[in-house]
């Protein structure tokens, strides 16, 4: 007798095995490929498309946000521009009225001595003598704040004879309206010049004023 031939490694006959049944979505798989694909492309094409459009709204947002932020800039300096107008309308004739006393702008000594001179003639006062210092910068007390401009002052000693009180008091009167000044002190005693005639001097006055005056930086100076 022959032998009989030998079983097939793992034990299973190649011919006598059964076929594997394939699911039947595997089977139909081939028909809707196309399909499938479209949908995978469409889907990442529509992805990418809410990507775009949030990073292009985010980009107009911030862009909006910028022209906003440019517009109240621009408004704040427009309201700044007329409100600067409206001062400028409203203080300029105080303006024009302190510089043509001499308060702003480079100091005036011509104009001061011309002042006391008019004075004396006018009132027919006896003969003064004053010396003016440098000038140099000047703040008083409770001073309000003043932007670019800086307030001096230069120093004038003064000496007056008197035939009465009132002749100094009437003189610094005057000045006060031809020009601005701030005194420091004065005082009055009686007079031991001697003076041939009927205007002899009764009174002597000391005084020590500032005259005033308000430039910006860099601009001092006297005429």
């Amino acid at each position: 007798m022959n032998p009989s031939p030998s079983a097939a490694p793992g034990g299973a006959n190649k011919k006598g095995a059964p076929a594997v049944a394939l699911p039947l979505w595997l089977n139909e798989l081939a028909l809707i490929r196309l399909p499938l694909i479209c949908f995978a492309l469409t889907l990442t094409l529509g992805g990418a498309l809410v990507v775009a459009s949030t990073w292009y709204l985010n980009r107009q947002s911030d862009a909006a946000l910028h022209a906003q932020q440019a517009r109240n800039v621009a408004f704040d300096q427009f309201s700044h521009v007329e409100n600067e107008k409206l001062e400028i309308r409203a203080y300029q004739p105080q303006f024009i009225a302190l510089r043509s006393k001499g308060l702003i702008g480079a100091e005036n000594r011509l104009a001061w001595v011309d002042a006391i001179r008019h004075i004396q003639e006018r009132r027919k006062l006896l003969p003064i003598s004053y010396e003016i210092d440098v000038q140099q910068g000047f703040r008083m007390e409770g001073q309000a704040a003043m932007g670019e401009y800086r307030l001096r002052g230069s120093r004038m000693d003064l000496h007056m004879d008197l035939l009465h009180e009132m002749d100094l008091f009437n003189f610094l009167d005057d000045l006060r309206r031809s020009n601005y000044y701030t005194m420091q002190d004065c005082s009055i005693k009686r007079s031991t010049a001697t003076q041939n005639g009927a205007l002899a001097p009764t009174l002597a006055a000391d005084c020590t004023l500032y005259w005033l005056t308000l430039g910006a930086p860099g601009a001092g100076g006297a005429r």
